[in-house]
């Protein structure tokens, strides 16, 4: 499969940026002016959505460290992950099995700043990869050289999704692509998700943040818990289950930044 290298793409710094809004909210500095204003108005229709970022940051951190340890899991493959920067996968997962066998990890963005800054930063790890590719196409980001070069399908794989699948829409089918996923995966795999999940109490903020998102590279799409349950479809669910980000396997000692009932995430097991 050819690839397209993202430095050579022109690119689009007046239309705000999932990835680079992220970034911002997180405190990094690989934003726009656009990005920056669609974070500000963010942040007038949602006051704590940076803590609520970095809440979802921290859920990362804990699910990757679990699969790391307890899930054995020593390969990632980090859909829609923004740049690999702070508290990133591979960094993680290093620092909790330093004493094993080295650990392989693939971070797959669209967006072209994103992934040229990444491929930069990633340029000197053996064992890491940026690839420039849509996760709405399964097929694709598995045959890319990247991935099947560092990735053994054969064997177990950690699958992260954190705040991603919200910004596919369901005329996409993100069920069906999730599935994909999960077919290629071998038993013992893992699929973690964190989701915005639509509530009464919230439909205020839920409008603000879509009229964002409106003018952005992908709108929000908030779904009913039970159609985001559905994405674990052949998977089993880690205890504590589906919760609350603050909730899912909290460190001693920690409290969240943000509200506490913000985002939900999970992990899944691949009987």
């Amino acid at each position: 499969m050819s690839k397209q290298d993202p430095a050579s793409l022109s690119i689009d710094t007046t239309t705000p940026n999932v990835a680079r809004i992220y970034d911002y909210l997180l405190g990094g500095k690989d934003n726009f002016a656009a990005d920056r204003e669609a974070a500000r108005q963010l942040q007038d229709a949602i006051p704590d959505v940076a803590a609520i970022a970095r809440d979802n940051r921290s859920f990362l951190g804990r699910v990757v460290r679990y699969l790391a340890t307890e899930g054995g899991i020593r390969q990632f493959l980090d859909l829609g992950s923004g740049l690999p920067t702070q508290a990133n996968v591979h960094e993680l997962a290093q620092g909790v099995v330093s004493f094993a066998p080295g650990v392989h990890v693939v971070y797959v963005d669209n967006d072209p700043v994103v992934a040229s800054h990444g491929q930069a930063l990633l340029a000197s790890g053996g064992n890491v990869a940026m690839v420039f590719g849509d996760l709405r196409r399964p097929a694709s980001i598995l045959r890319d050289p990247d991935v099947a070069g560092l990735l053994d399908l054969s064997q177990p794989v950690g699958v992260l999704c954190t705040s991603t699948l919200h910004f596919i829409a369901d005329e996409a089918e993100p069920h069906k692509i999730v599935a994909e996923y999960r077919d290629h995966l071998a038993s013992g795999s893992y699929l973690a998700i964190t989701h915005a999940i639509g509530a009464e109490e919230l439909v205020a903020e839920r409008r603000g943040a879509e009229a964002v998102y409106r003018q952005a590279s992908s709108q929000l799409h908030v779904r009913p818990l039970a159609d985001v349950l559905r994405f674990f479809d052949g998977f089993e669910l880690v205890e504590p289950g589906f919760t609350w980000l603050a909730e899912w396997r909290p460190e001693p000692g920690t409290a969240p930044i943000g509200r506490v009932q913000s985002m939900r995430g999970g992990v899944g097991r691949k009987p």
